[in-house]
């Protein structure tokens, strides 16, 4: 953990501390919390259904298409729909490649190191070479620069790996949304539950992938390897997005002088639980363009909320945005409870002991996030 653990019983977020060895969450379990976490993940989950679809068939189908201009158009191209595309009617594909580099920039899990492997580089090559066979200018680049095309490999790879890893989430999420409306899902705790027991149940999952080249099949990440959903993508997604993200640009200075950005990657805290919901709905901020997207699929009950706010919907971005942030703090909070070293409702003192300093630890990365603002 980033920081120095400041010892639990004087923690300044003791209180989520406490809130969570009681069965509680890291937000506030009221009514309409609950509603709009479970409104929000609803129509996330829609999102998700389609960014997964499109990272998958990216990965696919576009294996070392160095142009790939209808990359978004999952191999339905008509002019009907490429005119949508460049209306913008359309989702918002380049926030699901925004988090798909972000993953890959920060590496962690079996995934990345995999992906530096011999291993992996002795599986890729024979698909390197079908996929280029006959294209002698690619042939020539290959040559040239032996390390350009394996590269583009890994990032495919992570476009499969994050496909996967949200075809999960969407699921999990639209399940979320129909125990509420029958009833089943009534309090934030049940929520985390929820998102809990299905990321134990999806735990195992592997994380494979393979590419159909002229008629065969390649594997690029064969089942063998291991690689499973929890470890492997779900942890990593939480570190790279959730927590450290990426500085976005117009907000801070980039110039190495300015010193507004760590050069320490590990230090970074850019991330979804951080994030100033105020600059989302602004051109160039990159979460804009998934809360655009949002806002098509919102549950009815979720614009009652926004429209009785101070601005009604004139800032409904931004205000889709607050609303994931708590959204997203049940999902780090099952997280969190799934990897706990004991079971949070132990009885045991020394567990206790052990399960309060592993939450202090996590408390620490906290500070500096919206933890208060989405309690307030």
């Amino acid at each position: 953990m980033i920081g120095t653990t400041l010892k639990f019983s004087n923690h300044p977020l003791a209180e989520y501390i406490n809130r969570l060895m009681n069965g509680g969450a890291l937000l506030s379990d009221t009514p309409e919390n609950v509603m709009e976490v479970v409104g929000i993940l609803k129509s996330y989950g829609i999102v998700l259904d389609a960014y997964s679809k499109n990272l998958i068939y990216i990965a696919e189908h576009q294996f070392l298409v160095l142009f790939p201009f209808f990359k978004y158009f999952n191999g339905d191209i008509s002019l009907k729909k490429l005119l949508r595309h460049w209306w913008h009617d359309r989702i918002n594909y380049e926030y699901a490649e925004y988090c798909m580099r972000g993953m890959l920039w920060h590496g962690g899990g079996g995934l990345d190191t995999y992906l530096d492997s011999p291993e992996f580089k002795a599986r890729i090559e024979p698909a390197i070479q079908a996929a280029i066979k006959n294209n002698f200018l690619i042939q020539g680049l290959n040559s040239l620069f032996p390390e350009f095309l394996p590269e583009q490999v890994r990032t495919l790879a992570y476009y499969s790996g994050l496909g996967q890893f949200w075809r999960v989430m969407s699921d999990m999420f639209i399940e979320l949304s129909d125990r509420y409306d029958g009833g089943e899902i009534k309090s934030i705790p049940d929520v985390v539950e929820h998102i809990r027991a299905e990321l134990v149940a999806a735990a195992n999952l592997p994380i494979t992938y393979a590419v159909p080249i002229k008629g065969q099949v390649y594997e690029i990440i064969p089942k063998e390897v291991g690689l499973t959903f929890l470890a492997d993508t779900a942890l990593p997604y939480v570190e790279a997005i959730f927590f450290r993200g990426t500085p976005f640009q117009g907000t801070v200075s980039f110039n190495a002088q300015a010193q507004q950005i760590s050069p320490d990657q590990s230090r970074f805290d850019y991330g979804a639980l951080y994030a100033d919901p105020l600059p989302i709905g602004g051109a160039g901020i990159p979460p804009t363009l998934l809360m655009q997207d949002m806002r098509h699929f919102l549950p009815d009950y979720m614009h009652d909320i926004y429209r009785r706010s101070r601005r009604g919907e004139d800032d409904l971005r931004v205000q889709i945005c607050i609303s994931f942030q708590k959204s997203m703090f049940c999902v780090t909070t099952a997280a969190i409870l799934g990897l706990a070293p004991y079971p949070i409702d132990s009885t045991d003192k020394d567990q206790q002991q052990a399960n309060r300093a592993y939450l202090a630890n996590w408390m620490d990365r906290f500070l500096n996030s919206r933890l208060t603002d989405v309690n307030s």
